[in-house]
């Protein structure tokens, strides 16, 4: 999974990127110091990965990863050539969600471009930006298109959506919104729009608003509206925190945040959003040789999610042998968990669940 982080200079977006990844981008108090956008690889915290390998004695532990690519901050006009212009924009286009960091705090001390708080106006500015990026993809394509439209009927149709489309931008709303049917969806793949891509708002607060989730934070509140409305999701953060929390070991961290009143860090609350966004889930596989976490779309089919492992495994699928990784756990062992009649054989048709542990049997 990857995700673009993007957002007012200011507000945040670095700081926050370097607690998640520990990755040292410049978080200066200034406009444009992430001039280059910055990568940073994140693993997926699971704790069914440890338990299952203690449980088999594994070797190697490998967990799920998300990539982070953190953008310079964005400001109006980027689209035309303002502060850093279009540069970002081609570095974000592969992303799978964008994470929209809002600033949604009071500090004096930290100028914000606008001359004031208003996370909403500064969704809104981001948006255009997107925008207008969009339309410059989309009329390129339509200048393309139209020559081979003249002769070609299929193109002809999408000469007709690409007009719609553009059509749609103009008047303020996003890709996303635009209700597509199996046909317009393939084209909308092809374009990679950013305002179709689904979006996270990281509402970043300051501490004393860590506790209430934002509850009593009106900024975020207004978010959280605005987020209903666009099908987005909303986590409340606050990036001070995080990056004091990122040099710490899990347990000194875990101590960091009883303290503060939290169950989860900021990074944590990420993850739930974006798999949630992204409709994803994790299947397991376990063994002396390595446990590891499998990312898949809910819905996914066993020999579909068998070929994520490898492409033979979907090819020559014959069956899943699976059990519920807590299930697994509780048994102490794969052998009494299968004399408990726990372990399934799965053919074709099973859809794999969250927290199954797969061994895959196959043939080429």
């Amino acid at each position: 999974m990857k995700l673009g982080i993007v957002g007012l200079p200011n507000v945040g977006k670095s700081t926050l990127f370097n607690s998640l990844t520990k990755a040292g981008a410049d978080a200066a108090n200034y406009p444009f110091c992430t001039i280059d956008p910055n990568v940073g690889v994140v693993p997926v915290p699971d704790e069914r990965l440890d338990k299952l390998a203690a449980l088999y004695n594994s070797a190697k532990v490998t967990p799920a990863v998300i990539e982070f690519v953190d953008i310079a901050g964005l400001v109006k006009g980027a689209s035309k050539g303002e502060g850093l212009g279009n540069q970002f924009l081609g570095n974000i286009r592969e992303v799978d969600a964008i994470v929209h960091v809002v600033r949604c705090f009071e500090d004096s001390n930290i100028v914000h471009v606008e001359g004031s708080i208003d996370p909403l106006r500064d969704i809104e500015t981001i948006n255009m930006e997107l925008i207008f990026s969009d339309m410059e993809v989309l009329e390129k394509r339509l200048s393309k298109q139209k020559k081979l439209a003249m002769s070609n009927k299929e193109v002809a149709k999408e000469v007709e959506f690409i007009k719609k489309m553009i059509e749609h931008l103009e008047s303020g709303a996003l890709a996303k919104n635009y209700e597509l049917d199996d046909e317009t969806s393939e084209y909308m793949k092809e374009y990679n729009l950013l305002t179709a891509k689904p979006v996270i708002y990281a509402t970043n607060v300051s501490d004393d608003h860590l506790s209430d989730d934002g509850a009593n934070n009106p900024y975020v509140q207004k978010v959280r509206e605005y987020a209903k409305e666009t099908d987005s999701e909303v986590y409340v953060v606050c990036a001070q925190i995080e990056a004091e929390m990122s040099d710490l070991d899990d347990e000194e961290k875990q101590l960091f945040l009883d303290d503060l009143g939290l169950k989860e860090s900021g990074l944590d609350k990420m993850i739930a959003a974006s798999y949630k966004l992204l409709g994803l889930i994790s299947y397991l596989t376990a063994g002396e040789t390595e446990t590891r976490a499998w990312t898949i779309t809910k819905g996914t089919k066993a020999p579909q999610a068998a070929g994520k492992i490898h492409t033979d495994f979907e090819r020559g699928f014959i069956k899943a042998e699976v059990v519920n990784w807590k299930e697994l756990l509780d048994s102490g062992s794969l052998h009494a968990a299968k004399e408990k009649g726990l372990v399934r054989m799965e053919g074709k048709e099973y859809v794999v669940q969250d927290g199954d542990v797969i061994l895959f049997r196959f043939n080429v």
